[in-house]
């Protein structure tokens, strides 16, 4: 499989660009455990132009993380096109549009999924951004529509596609389901049916297992499977799913200690990144994921809580035992 130039390996896995999760040290850590192509949260085209430190910040990553896209978001195409070259200015292997997101205070300007209400505007911005871009991939993430009266999404494909877009994960739902319900795999059946279409298709939604990706592909033919949520805390999903496609055998699930360790290195890599107060406060939403089912997890979760400085942390993680109960003071 190939997204412009950029070579991939039969039935490629991608990690989802999500927002404040897919720092540089989560995406080296899925890197190094399978994924094969990583994205920055996404980032508004507004605060690229205006030169928020922030925004540039979200764009950092390590040579290691390549292939490696940038994703921007916004709902006006002067702000897109300035968003995509200063994006490009960074050097990563692609630049790649959010038309899904459906948070209201995005969709309300007409950026994310609330291009799925004027695809006009979606076609404008989106030839906007590869004209902008020129010499790198362009890809897009939307939904299937904005609620079941508006699925156009094959349209929609063809459409990206005679604009030069070079790849379209679409997740299976739409604005109206957000993230509730099932996501729609038929829709990714009938896409990859649509006459005419060429581009690669990858799918995203209710991937949370080695067999999920395994069905996700056997019953609807994409070309690539995108994880988000069931990456959080399990960057194993990926070593896990290409050895269960390539062999049928499913490896044993992570040990306590890997759990923890891996748990730790992401901590280290947080603050060298971040700086101690900020990777420490980033750190805090993956605690609970990684300790998922772990004996006194729980307990462990709400010590490293209290804490604000990175050697305390790392002293609970690397001396935890889970038969030992630990109390919060």
């Amino acid at each position: 499989m190939k997204i412009g130039s950029i070579e991939l390996p039969d039935q490629p896995l991608f990690l989802a660009p999500m927002e404040d999760v897919t720092d540089s040290p989560f995406r080296q850590i899925c890197r190094r455990k399978g994924a094969d192509i990583v994205f920055t949260e996404f980032i508004s085209s507004e605060a690229l132009i205006r030169d928020s430190d922030i925004a540039m910040q979200k764009m950092d990553f390590d040579e290691m993380e390549r292939p490696f896209g940038v994703q921007i978001f916004g709902g006006r195409e002067e702000a897109m096109e300035g968003a995509a070259k200063v994006a490009v200015g960074q050097n990563p292997d692609l630049v790649d549009i959010n038309f899904g997101c459906p948070v209201y205070k995005v969709v309300k300007k007409g950026a994310g999924a609330g291009c799925l209400k004027d695809l006009s505007m979606m076609e404008r911005m989106a030839g906007t951004v590869v004209d902008a871009v020129k010499d790198r991939p362009v890809t897009v993430k939307t939904r299937l529509g904005w609620d079941d009266n508006t699925i156009k999404i094959q349209e929609v494909a063809l459409m990206l596609q005679k604009l030069g877009v070079k790849a379209l994960t679409v997740h299976a739902r739409t604005r109206a389901q957000k993230y509730k319900g099932d996501a729609r795999w038929e829709w990714l059946k009938k896409l990859k049916n649509t006459p005419g279409l060429e581009i690669p298709i990858i799918g995203n939604g209710d991937v949370t297992s080695p067999e999920l990706a395994k069905k996700m592909f056997e019953e609807t033919g994409v070309d690539g499977v995108m994880i988000g949520r069931g990456a959080i805390g399990n960057p194993w999903i990926f070593e896990q799913t290409k050895h269960y496609l390539k062999t049928g055998e499913l490896l044993p699930d992570p040990t306590v200690k890997q759990r923890v360790e891996l748990c730790a290195e992401q901590l280290r890599l947080s603050v060298q990144q971040h700086g101690e107060r900020y990777g420490v406060i980033i750190m805090k939403k993956h605690y609970g994921q990684y300790l998922k089912g772990v004996r006194n997890g729980k307990n462990l979760r709400m010590e490293l809580m209290e804490h604000d400085e990175m050697q305390p942390i790392l002293e609970l993680l690397l001396n935890f035992d889970e038969t030992e109960i630990h109390a919060v003071a």
